[in-house]
């Protein structure tokens, strides 16, 4: 035999390319997991409440509040709210209304049905279609000495278990806050103000 030597192969470690791929997998199946579960699991549900007094009596207070056309006046023009049902739209036990909104920017479709109603006391808006899993928004009014309280009180629920914890506290929250913020000075100008 000769003297001569053949370079070796560089040797590959397969072992630790299929650790590598089965560790992705395992990943990769346990996130889709978590996903499918989020779906199982029953939703954390979340409370906003805002009270705000006006200087006016019932009945105007009241008409304002049960003309959903109003909403858009009462909504941040960031929001994109635009009512999509044809107006005029009675206010009423039943009554379903469309609208689109925008959420973190993006259009979506939002459809609500008054399930509860009774002049010049309350009415409530249940979601059947957008972007929460559950709205369910009780919308009270109680006369009191000099004028009339209004009470807002909604009780919601985020889909996808997984970016709850996430999403909640970095976008809803604050955007409901917003939005009601934006509201109470809109009222206050209005009813307060006798404008």
């Amino acid at each position: 035999m000769s003297g001569v030597q053949f370079p070796l192969e560089p040797h590959l470690n397969w072992g630790n390319q299929m650790d590598l791929i089965q560790i992705t997998l395992l990943i990769t199946i346990i996130l889709f997991i978590v996903f499918i579960l989020s779906f199982l699991k029953k939703p954390k549900v979340y409370t906003f409440k805002k009270e705000q007094f006006v200087s006016s009596d019932m009945d105007t207070v009241f008409d304002f509040f049960s003309r959903p056309e109003n909403l858009e006046k009462i909504t941040p023009a960031a929001m994109g709210f635009r009512i999509m049902t044809p107006k005029p739209i009675e206010m009423k036990e039943g009554a379903i209304i469309d609208y689109t909104v925008n959420i973190l920017g993006i259009p979506a479709r939002w459809r609500t049905m008054i399930t509860s109603y009774k002049k010049n006391h309350f009415f409530v808006d249940e979601q059947l279609k957008g972007p929460y899993s559950y709205w369910h928004h009780k919308h009270s009014f109680e006369s009191v000495d000099g004028g009339v309280n209004i009470i807002d009180e909604i009780t919601y629920a985020l889909p996808l278990e997984a970016f709850r914890s996430i999403v909640h506290p970095l976008f809803i929250k604050p955007q409901l806050r917003k939005i009601f913020s934006f509201r109470f000075q809109i009222i206050q100008d209005k009813f307060n103000n006798n404008n």
